[in-house]
């Protein structure tokens, strides 16, 4: 992952140097300079940067003047760079990446960057996590908020199966219901994709929804059954369609008439 990155300072030849000593730094792109913090709010919401290196003392509007200035929905991840050490508790408190003094070594430089990029990668795990916690609880009607408890208690689960009974010839295999991933209909028949494999089930859907537990699996379509367990993400596509992706790597088509069940992921 590119973080692309924005420098604001008021001395053009500080915004040169850092764009220089950036440019041979793995993981960050430059993708425009400022002088002043008005060009940065100009800036910022038309470049979208991923991050800032925001130096503090600067003509007119100073670099918590900026940061104070910027919507939530716009704001990136600040790197300050400044001359000046007693800047450092505010900076801090305002959940800055980090704080670089001025002349800045390339070892500190390496590092903000470094930090900046574990710092994205866990808001976006933590924003995945929600996301994806929002659309079972939509799928499941429970509330996001208590999911997490809720998809490990075993205890709901105990008023069904453990195991599916599939007959095939003279055999019968038993399936760990929690080992499905996901379901599809053929006829009369139920295909159970377990772990790459696929058992054929002679039933029903309807009479196969009445053995597995609501809380873990869903329809998604009208052929279709999946464990909600089993969901990494939801990929949109443009034409309106969107699809779940299971940790298996497969991909399973939401059907329209379920669009209220993932409306967060369509706006």
């Amino acid at each position: 992952m590119t973080l692309k990155a924005l420098i604001v300072d008021d001395e053009s030849l500080g915004r040169r140097g850092l764009k220089l000593r950036l440019a041979d730094i793995e993981g960050v792109e430059v993708v425009g300079e400022c002088s002043n913090g008005s060009e940065a709010l100009a800036a910022i919401p038309e470049l979208a940067p991923d991050l800032v290196f925001l130096d503090i003392q600067m003509p007119g509007m100073d670099g918590f003047d900026v940061v104070r200035a910027l919507q939530a929905d716009d704001m990136p991840m600040i790197i300050f760079c400044t001359a000046f050490d007693h800047y450092a508790v505010d900076a801090f408190k305002i959940h800055a990446v980090d704080y670089l003094l001025k002349p800045i070594e390339d070892t500190r430089l390496r590092e903000a960057v470094a930090r900046a990029h574990h710092v994205y990668d866990h808001k976006n795990a933590v924003a995945d996590k929600a996301q994806l916690l929002d659309v079972i609880g939509r799928i499941t009607q429970k509330d996001p908020s208590q999911l997490d408890e809720w998809l490990s208690d075993e205890d709901n689960s105990n008023q069904y199966p453990e195991k599916l009974a599939v007959k095939d010839g003279g055999n019968i295999t038993l399936v760990p219901v929690a080992d499905i991933d996901w379901v599809d209909a053929a006829g009369d028949y139920m295909c159970l994709h377990v772990n790459g494999v696929i058992h054929v089930m002679r039933i029903t859907m309807k009479a196969l929804e009445e053995q597995l537990n609501p809380g873990l699996f869903q329809r998604v379509h009208r052929s279709t059954i999946v464990n909600i367990k089993r969901i990494e993400k939801i990929s949109s596509h443009i034409n309106g369609e969107y699809h779940l992706i299971l940790h298996s790597g497969d991909k399973l088509k939401m059907s329209r008439s379920y669009k209220d069940k993932v409306s967060t992921f369509l706006k």
